[in-house]
Protein backbone atom coordinates (compact mmCIF):
# COMPACT_ATOMS: atom_id res chain seq x y z
CA UNK A 1 0.00 0.00 0.00
CA UNK A 2 1.11 3.67 -0.47
CA UNK A 3 0.78 5.30 2.66
CA UNK A 4 1.73 9.12 3.66
CA UNK A 5 2.56 9.56 7.47
CA UNK A 6 2.58 13.26 8.19
CA UNK A 7 4.44 13.89 11.11
CA UNK A 8 7.93 12.48 12.03
CA UNK A 9 7.61 12.69 16.17
CA UNK A 10 8.38 9.61 18.27
CA UNK A 11 4.50 8.36 17.16
CA UNK A 12 4.74 9.34 13.34
CA UNK A 13 8.36 8.37 12.63
CA UNK A 14 8.24 4.52 14.36
CA UNK A 15 4.90 4.08 12.92
CA UNK A 16 6.51 4.67 9.27
CA UNK A 17 9.52 2.56 9.22
CA UNK A 18 7.57 -0.62 10.74
CA UNK A 19 4.53 0.46 7.79
CA UNK A 20 7.57 0.30 5.52
CA UNK A 21 9.22 -2.93 7.15
CA UNK A 22 5.98 -4.51 6.20
CA UNK A 23 6.24 -4.29 2.41
CA UNK A 24 4.48 -0.76 2.22
CA UNK A 25 5.78 2.26 0.54
CA UNK A 26 5.96 5.07 2.52
CA UNK A 27 6.52 8.67 2.55
CA UNK A 28 7.36 10.46 6.35
CA UNK A 29 6.43 14.27 6.28
CA UNK A 30 7.45 16.70 8.28
CA UNK A 31 7.45 20.76 8.35
CA UNK A 32 10.70 20.67 10.36
CA UNK A 33 13.74 20.73 7.33
CA UNK A 34 16.49 20.14 9.74
CA UNK A 35 14.54 16.79 11.05
CA UNK A 36 14.08 15.71 7.66
CA UNK A 37 17.82 16.83 6.89
CA UNK A 38 18.77 14.30 9.64
CA UNK A 39 16.54 11.62 8.02
CA UNK A 40 17.76 11.64 5.06
CA UNK A 41 21.42 11.42 5.88
CA UNK A 42 20.56 8.40 7.76
CA UNK A 43 20.10 10.00 11.31
CA UNK A 44 17.50 9.76 13.72
CA UNK A 45 15.95 13.03 15.83
CA UNK A 46 14.89 11.01 18.42
CA UNK A 47 16.49 7.86 20.82
CA UNK A 48 14.86 4.10 20.17
CA UNK A 49 16.82 1.22 20.29
CA UNK A 50 16.88 -0.53 16.87
CA UNK A 51 15.08 2.32 14.63
CA UNK A 52 18.42 3.91 12.86
CA UNK A 53 19.25 0.29 11.49
CA UNK A 54 15.42 -0.51 10.62
CA UNK A 55 15.36 3.04 8.57
CA UNK A 56 18.46 2.55 6.95
CA UNK A 57 17.32 -0.99 5.71
CA UNK A 58 13.71 0.03 4.29
CA UNK A 59 15.57 3.26 2.79
CA UNK A 60 18.12 1.04 0.92
CA UNK A 61 14.88 -0.98 -0.30
CA UNK A 62 12.99 2.06 -1.40
CA UNK A 63 10.30 1.93 0.73
CA UNK A 64 10.79 4.61 2.99
CA UNK A 65 11.00 7.90 2.31
CA UNK A 66 11.31 11.54 3.84
CA UNK A 67 10.24 14.89 2.95
CA UNK A 68 8.91 18.46 3.89
CA UNK A 69 6.59 18.19 0.70
CA UNK A 70 3.30 17.32 2.09
CA UNK A 71 1.12 18.14 -0.61
CA UNK A 72 3.68 15.65 -2.82
CA UNK A 73 3.50 13.27 -0.53
CA UNK A 74 -0.68 12.88 -0.24
CA UNK A 75 -0.92 12.77 -3.95
CA UNK A 76 1.10 9.73 -4.09
CA UNK A 77 -0.83 8.11 -1.21
CA UNK A 78 -3.81 6.12 -0.82
CA UNK A 79 -3.89 5.83 3.10
CA UNK A 80 -2.96 9.21 5.10
CA UNK A 81 -1.67 8.69 8.90
CA UNK A 82 -2.08 12.00 10.96
CA UNK A 83 0.74 11.53 13.71
CA UNK A 84 1.46 14.92 14.80
CA UNK A 85 2.06 16.32 17.95
CA UNK A 86 -1.10 17.32 20.14
CA UNK A 87 0.46 18.50 23.80
CA UNK A 88 -1.31 19.82 26.69
CA UNK A 89 -2.54 23.08 26.84
CA UNK A 90 -2.54 25.07 29.82
CA UNK A 91 -5.78 23.76 31.15
CA UNK A 92 -4.98 20.50 30.44
CA UNK A 93 -6.85 19.85 27.12
CA UNK A 94 -5.02 18.45 24.06
CA UNK A 95 -3.97 21.62 21.89
CA UNK A 96 -5.55 20.84 18.57
CA UNK A 97 -3.90 23.47 15.89
CA UNK A 98 -1.24 21.48 14.61
CA UNK A 99 -3.55 18.55 13.61
CA UNK A 100 -6.33 20.77 12.34
CA UNK A 101 -3.61 22.82 10.54
CA UNK A 102 -2.05 19.28 8.62
CA UNK A 103 -5.81 18.17 8.26
CA UNK A 104 -6.37 21.74 5.96
CA UNK A 105 -3.08 21.13 4.11
CA UNK A 106 -4.41 17.70 3.22
CA UNK A 107 -7.61 18.63 2.31
CA UNK A 108 -6.09 21.32 -0.22
CA UNK A 109 -3.83 18.63 -1.82
CA UNK A 110 -6.15 15.56 -2.43
CA UNK A 111 -6.22 14.05 -5.96
CA UNK A 112 -8.84 11.38 -5.29
CA UNK A 113 -10.46 9.19 -2.80
CA UNK A 114 -8.47 8.75 0.51
CA UNK A 115 -8.30 7.20 4.00
CA UNK A 116 -7.10 9.39 6.23
CA UNK A 117 -6.19 8.10 9.68
CA UNK A 118 -5.68 9.93 12.68
CA UNK A 119 -2.63 7.84 14.83
CA UNK A 120 -2.68 11.32 17.16
CA UNK A 121 -3.78 10.81 20.71
CA UNK A 122 -6.98 12.91 20.21
CA UNK A 123 -10.45 13.79 22.65
CA UNK A 124 -13.19 12.26 21.54
CA UNK A 125 -15.37 13.50 18.82
CA UNK A 126 -12.17 14.91 17.02
CA UNK A 127 -12.31 12.52 14.02
CA UNK A 128 -15.65 13.80 12.99
CA UNK A 129 -14.27 17.40 13.47
CA UNK A 130 -11.27 16.91 11.17
CA UNK A 131 -13.51 15.67 9.28
CA UNK A 132 -15.97 18.50 8.80
CA UNK A 133 -12.97 20.46 8.14
CA UNK A 134 -11.74 18.39 5.13
CA UNK A 135 -14.81 18.25 4.07
CA UNK A 136 -15.40 21.94 3.42
CA UNK A 137 -11.98 22.21 1.27
CA UNK A 138 -12.09 19.23 -0.73
CA UNK A 139 -14.63 17.95 -3.61
CA UNK A 140 -12.61 14.56 -2.97
CA UNK A 141 -14.39 11.47 -1.06
CA UNK A 142 -12.59 10.21 1.87
CA UNK A 143 -13.26 8.11 4.75
CA UNK A 144 -12.06 8.70 8.56
CA UNK A 145 -10.01 6.33 10.73
CA UNK A 146 -9.34 6.08 14.37
CA UNK A 147 -5.89 4.08 14.86
CA UNK A 148 -5.08 4.85 18.48
CA UNK A 149 -1.12 3.91 19.20
CA UNK A 150 0.25 2.15 22.26
CA UNK A 151 3.77 1.74 21.90
CA UNK A 152 6.21 2.58 24.39
CA UNK A 153 8.85 4.46 24.34
CA UNK A 154 12.25 2.31 24.70
CA UNK A 155 10.11 -0.73 22.88
CA UNK A 156 8.25 0.90 20.14
CA UNK A 157 9.77 -1.35 17.65
CA UNK A 158 8.29 -4.56 19.16
CA UNK A 159 5.56 -2.86 19.92
CA UNK A 160 4.72 -2.05 16.30
CA UNK A 161 5.46 -5.52 14.84
CA UNK A 162 4.52 -7.52 17.77
CA UNK A 163 0.96 -5.60 18.95
CA UNK A 164 -1.03 -6.65 21.55
CA UNK A 165 -3.95 -5.98 19.56
CA UNK A 166 -5.13 -3.17 16.94
CA UNK A 167 -7.86 -1.03 17.42
CA UNK A 168 -9.89 0.38 14.30
CA UNK A 169 -12.47 2.93 14.67
CA UNK A 170 -14.13 3.41 11.42
CA UNK A 171 -17.55 3.85 9.33
CA UNK A 172 -17.11 3.05 6.63
CA UNK A 173 -16.40 -0.98 5.40
CA UNK A 174 -14.05 -0.24 2.34
CA UNK A 175 -11.66 1.65 4.75
CA UNK A 176 -11.82 -1.18 7.66
CA UNK A 177 -11.44 -3.69 4.92
CA UNK A 178 -8.46 -1.97 4.27
CA UNK A 179 -7.16 -1.19 7.80
CA UNK A 180 -7.55 -4.91 8.21
CA UNK A 181 -5.67 -5.87 5.62
CA UNK A 182 -3.10 -3.28 6.09
CA UNK A 183 -2.39 -4.93 9.63
CA UNK A 184 -3.44 -8.52 8.94
CA UNK A 185 0.53 -9.53 8.92
CA UNK A 186 1.31 -8.07 12.50
CA UNK A 187 -1.93 -10.10 14.45
CA UNK A 188 -4.71 -11.81 14.35
CA UNK A 189 -6.14 -9.28 17.52
CA UNK A 190 -7.83 -6.28 15.97
CA UNK A 191 -10.75 -5.02 17.12
CA UNK A 192 -12.81 -2.96 14.61
CA UNK A 193 -14.62 -0.19 16.67
CA UNK A 194 -17.29 2.70 16.13
CA UNK A 195 -14.53 5.99 15.99
CA UNK A 196 -15.82 7.80 19.03
CA UNK A 197 -15.07 4.13 20.75
CA UNK A 198 -11.66 3.76 19.43
CA UNK A 199 -10.69 7.72 20.54
CA UNK A 200 -11.94 6.25 23.85
CA UNK A 201 -10.28 3.31 24.17
CA UNK A 202 -6.59 5.33 24.23
CA UNK A 203 -7.64 7.34 27.08
CA UNK A 204 -8.86 4.84 28.89
CA UNK A 205 -6.40 2.44 28.44
CA UNK A 206 -3.60 4.71 29.31
CA UNK A 207 -5.99 6.05 32.37
CA UNK A 208 -5.75 2.22 33.28
CA UNK A 209 -2.30 1.70 33.94
CA UNK A 210 -1.26 5.28 34.95
CA UNK A 211 -4.33 4.25 37.98
CA UNK A 212 -2.37 0.93 38.62
CA UNK A 213 1.53 2.55 39.07
CA UNK A 214 -0.52 5.33 41.05
CA UNK A 215 -1.82 2.04 43.37
CA UNK A 216 1.36 0.47 43.63
CA UNK A 217 2.94 3.55 45.02
CA UNK A 218 0.34 4.12 47.59
CA UNK A 219 0.76 0.59 48.64
CA UNK A 220 4.70 1.19 48.63
CA UNK A 221 4.11 4.23 51.23
CA UNK A 222 2.01 2.46 53.49
CA UNK A 223 4.17 -0.95 53.04
CA UNK A 224 6.78 1.57 54.91
CA UNK A 225 5.06 2.57 57.64
CA UNK A 226 3.93 -1.05 58.13
CA UNK A 227 7.11 -2.78 57.62
CA UNK A 228 5.93 -4.96 54.43
CA UNK A 229 8.16 -5.32 50.99
CA UNK A 230 6.07 -4.02 48.16
CA UNK A 231 8.14 -5.93 45.92
CA UNK A 232 6.72 -9.22 47.74
CA UNK A 233 3.33 -7.54 47.22
CA UNK A 234 3.62 -6.73 43.81
CA UNK A 235 4.44 -10.29 43.18
CA UNK A 236 1.77 -12.12 44.74
CA UNK A 237 -0.89 -9.46 43.61
CA UNK A 238 0.43 -10.19 39.76
CA UNK A 239 -0.46 -14.00 40.29
CA UNK A 240 -3.93 -12.80 39.63
CA UNK A 241 -5.34 -13.19 36.54
CA UNK A 242 -7.69 -10.49 37.43
CA UNK A 243 -4.62 -8.09 38.20
CA UNK A 244 -1.54 -8.91 36.17
CA UNK A 245 2.01 -8.28 37.10
CA UNK A 246 2.83 -5.22 34.33
CA UNK A 247 2.41 -1.80 35.60
CA UNK A 248 3.22 -2.82 39.67
CA UNK A 249 6.87 -1.32 40.29
CA UNK A 250 6.52 0.82 42.61
CA UNK A 251 8.67 3.96 42.27
CA UNK A 252 8.93 7.76 41.90
CA UNK A 253 6.11 8.04 39.76
CA UNK A 254 4.89 7.91 36.08
CA UNK A 255 6.49 10.75 33.48
CA UNK A 256 6.78 10.99 29.49
CA UNK A 257 4.67 12.28 26.95
CA UNK A 258 1.94 10.31 27.46
CA UNK A 259 0.47 9.00 30.94
CA UNK A 260 0.74 12.92 32.29
CA UNK A 261 -1.27 14.14 29.28
CA UNK A 262 -3.73 12.10 28.66
CA UNK A 263 -4.84 11.60 32.07
CA UNK A 264 -5.34 15.31 32.76
CA UNK A 265 -6.85 15.67 28.85
CA UNK A 266 -9.40 12.76 30.22
CA UNK A 267 -10.26 14.50 33.00
CA UNK A 268 -10.82 17.46 30.77
CA UNK A 269 -13.20 15.20 28.53
CA UNK A 270 -14.95 14.44 31.50
CA UNK A 271 -15.59 17.58 32.82
CA UNK A 272 -16.94 18.98 29.36
CA UNK A 273 -19.81 16.13 30.07
CA UNK A 274 -20.01 17.59 33.47
CA UNK A 275 -18.68 14.35 35.23
CA UNK A 276 -15.80 14.77 37.81
CA UNK A 277 -13.41 12.08 37.14
CA UNK A 278 -12.49 11.83 40.98
CA UNK A 279 -10.60 8.76 40.65
CA UNK A 280 -8.25 10.11 37.96
CA UNK A 281 -8.09 13.17 39.68
CA UNK A 282 -6.34 10.86 42.58
CA UNK A 283 -4.35 9.06 40.14
CA UNK A 284 -2.80 12.30 39.06
CA UNK A 285 -2.54 13.96 42.40
CA UNK A 286 -0.70 10.82 43.72
CA UNK A 287 1.68 10.62 40.66
CA UNK A 288 2.70 13.86 41.43
CA UNK A 289 3.06 13.44 45.20
CA UNK A 290 5.00 10.58 44.49
CA UNK A 291 8.31 12.08 43.06
CA UNK A 292 8.92 14.51 46.07
CA UNK A 293 9.47 11.41 48.24
CA UNK A 294 13.00 11.75 46.99
CA UNK A 295 12.99 15.36 48.76
CA UNK A 296 11.44 14.56 51.84
CA UNK A 297 13.80 11.86 52.52
CA UNK A 298 17.07 13.89 51.51
CA UNK A 299 15.37 16.16 54.30
CA UNK A 300 14.83 14.04 56.96
CA UNK A 301 18.53 12.73 56.17
CA UNK A 302 19.85 15.95 56.35
CA UNK A 303 17.83 17.43 59.32
CA UNK A 304 15.98 19.57 56.67
CA UNK A 305 19.06 21.60 56.10
CA UNK A 306 19.94 21.24 52.28
CA UNK A 307 21.54 24.58 51.48
CA UNK A 308 24.64 23.79 50.76
CA UNK A 309 24.68 19.92 50.35
CA UNK A 310 25.97 18.03 46.72
CA UNK A 311 23.39 15.84 45.43
CA UNK A 312 24.68 13.53 42.85
CA UNK A 313 21.53 12.90 40.14
CA UNK A 314 21.34 9.47 38.23
CA UNK A 315 18.74 9.16 35.31
CA UNK A 316 17.00 12.47 33.43
CA UNK A 317 15.06 10.69 30.87
CA UNK A 318 11.41 9.34 32.42
CA UNK A 319 12.32 5.54 31.94
CA UNK A 320 15.03 3.97 30.58
CA UNK A 321 15.90 3.32 26.97
CA UNK A 322 14.68 6.60 25.63
CA UNK A 323 15.99 10.36 25.73
CA UNK A 324 12.59 11.72 26.49
CA UNK A 325 12.32 13.92 29.26
CA UNK A 326 9.03 15.04 29.62
CA UNK A 327 7.34 15.07 32.50
CA UNK A 328 10.13 13.52 33.70
CA UNK A 329 10.74 13.33 37.72
CA UNK A 330 14.27 14.45 37.49
CA UNK A 331 12.67 17.86 35.94
CA UNK A 332 10.76 18.89 39.39
CA UNK A 333 13.18 16.99 41.27
CA UNK A 334 16.45 19.07 40.06
CA UNK A 335 14.43 21.85 39.93
CA UNK A 336 13.13 21.78 44.15
CA UNK A 337 17.20 21.09 44.97
CA UNK A 338 18.87 23.97 43.07
CA UNK A 339 16.13 26.22 44.33
CA UNK A 340 16.99 25.56 47.60
CA UNK A 341 20.91 25.84 48.01
CA UNK A 342 21.88 22.92 46.84
CA UNK A 343 24.79 22.08 44.44
CA UNK A 344 23.62 19.60 42.07
CA UNK A 345 25.64 17.18 40.03
CA UNK A 346 23.81 15.10 37.16
CA UNK A 347 24.28 12.26 34.33
CA UNK A 348 22.19 10.49 32.21
CA UNK A 349 23.66 8.17 29.36
CA UNK A 350 21.25 9.82 26.32
CA UNK A 351 19.17 12.31 27.51
CA UNK A 352 21.44 14.66 28.52
CA UNK A 353 20.85 17.89 25.46
CA UNK A 354 16.93 16.99 26.11
CA UNK A 355 17.02 17.57 29.83
CA UNK A 356 19.03 20.83 29.18
CA UNK A 357 16.94 22.39 26.46
CA UNK A 358 14.03 21.89 28.88
CA UNK A 359 15.98 23.32 31.84
CA UNK A 360 18.87 25.02 30.70
CA UNK A 361 22.45 24.23 31.66
CA UNK A 362 23.38 26.84 34.37
CA UNK A 363 23.02 25.52 37.64
CA UNK A 364 23.70 22.25 37.40
CA UNK A 365 27.26 20.42 36.83
CA UNK A 366 26.56 17.71 33.80
CA UNK A 367 29.08 14.87 34.14
CA UNK A 368 30.25 12.20 31.99
CA UNK A 369 29.38 9.31 33.59
CA UNK A 370 28.09 7.70 36.62
CA UNK A 371 30.80 7.66 38.84
CA UNK A 372 32.25 11.22 37.83
CA UNK A 373 28.52 12.42 38.89
CA UNK A 374 29.39 10.45 42.38
CA UNK A 375 32.43 12.15 42.68
CA UNK A 376 32.48 14.10 46.14
CA UNK A 377 28.21 14.41 46.71
CA UNK A 378 26.90 13.99 50.40
CA UNK A 379 24.12 12.06 48.50
CA UNK A 380 22.91 9.92 45.49
CA UNK A 381 19.35 10.00 43.85
CA UNK A 382 18.61 7.40 41.63
CA UNK A 383 15.47 8.21 39.53
CA UNK A 384 16.07 6.21 36.17
CA UNK A 385 16.82 2.62 36.00
CA UNK A 386 19.67 2.75 33.40
CA UNK A 387 21.84 -0.48 33.06
CA UNK A 388 25.07 1.73 33.42
CA UNK A 389 23.79 2.94 37.32
CA UNK A 390 22.18 -0.74 37.87
CA UNK A 391 25.97 -2.07 36.83
CA UNK A 392 28.04 0.02 38.69
CA UNK A 393 30.41 -1.89 41.56
CA UNK A 394 28.79 -0.43 44.68
CA UNK A 395 32.16 -0.61 46.99
CA UNK A 396 33.91 1.57 44.48
CA UNK A 397 30.54 3.69 44.42
CA UNK A 398 31.19 4.13 47.74
CA UNK A 399 34.79 5.00 47.81
CA UNK A 400 34.02 8.28 45.68
CA UNK A 401 30.56 9.72 47.48
CA UNK A 402 31.32 12.23 50.45
CA UNK A 403 29.21 10.52 52.31
CA UNK A 404 27.70 6.89 51.69
CA UNK A 405 23.89 8.01 51.47
CA UNK A 406 22.01 6.15 48.51
CA UNK A 407 18.47 6.93 47.76
CA UNK A 408 17.15 4.48 45.00
CA UNK A 409 13.83 5.60 43.44
CA UNK A 410 13.80 2.72 41.00
CA UNK A 411 14.56 -0.23 43.22
CA UNK A 412 17.33 -0.85 41.47
CA UNK A 413 19.38 -2.54 43.87
CA UNK A 414 18.72 -5.57 46.08
CA UNK A 415 20.15 -6.36 49.47
CA UNK A 416 23.07 -8.90 48.28
CA UNK A 417 24.12 -5.96 46.30
CA UNK A 418 24.46 -3.82 49.33
CA UNK A 419 26.64 -6.65 51.25
CA UNK A 420 29.96 -5.43 52.33
CA UNK A 421 29.40 -1.54 51.77
CA UNK A 422 28.41 0.98 54.72
CA UNK A 423 25.37 2.29 52.29
CA UNK A 424 22.60 4.05 54.18
CA UNK A 425 20.29 2.84 51.85
CA UNK A 426 17.15 4.36 50.72
CA UNK A 427 14.42 2.38 48.63
CA UNK A 428 10.85 2.76 47.72
CA UNK A 429 8.42 0.22 50.27
CA UNK A 430 11.42 -1.60 51.20
CA UNK A 431 11.78 -0.86 54.85
CA UNK A 432 13.51 -4.12 56.08
CA UNK A 433 15.94 -3.14 53.54
CA UNK A 434 16.18 0.38 54.31
CA UNK A 435 16.53 -0.61 57.75
CA UNK A 436 18.77 -3.42 58.02
CA UNK A 437 21.18 -1.62 55.67
CA UNK A 438 20.81 1.83 58.36
CA UNK A 439 21.51 -0.45 61.13
CA UNK A 440 25.06 -1.24 59.49
CA UNK A 441 25.65 2.79 60.67
CA UNK A 442 25.73 3.80 64.05
CA UNK A 443 27.76 6.72 62.36
CA UNK A 444 24.67 8.40 61.74
CA UNK A 445 22.37 8.30 64.30
CA UNK A 446 20.20 11.46 62.63
CA UNK A 447 19.25 8.96 60.11
CA UNK A 448 15.74 8.53 60.83
CA UNK A 449 13.17 5.49 59.72
CA UNK A 450 10.94 6.92 57.09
Amino acid sequence: MNIAVIGTGYVGLVSGVCFAELGNRVICVDKDTRKIDILNSGGIPIYEPGLKELSEANRAADRLAFTSDLPGAVRQSDIIILAVGTPPLPNGEANLSYIEEAALEIAEAMNGYKIIVVKSTVPVGTNERLSDLIRRRTKHLFDSVSLPEFLREGSAIKDSLQPDRIIIGVDSPLAADTMVELHKPLTEQIVVTDIRSAEMIKYASNAFLATKISFINEIANICEKVGADVTQVAEGMGYDKRIGPAYLKAGIGYGGSCFPKDTRALIQIAGHVDYDFKLLRSVVEVNQGQRFNVIRKLETIFGGELQGRTVAVWGLAFKPNTDDVRDSPALEIIQFLVENGVKVKAHDPVAMGNFQALFGKEGVEWCNDALETAQGADALCLLTEWEEFADVDLKQLQSVLNRPILIDGRNVFEEEDLLGTNFVYYSVGRPSLNQGVKEQLPALPFVQNL
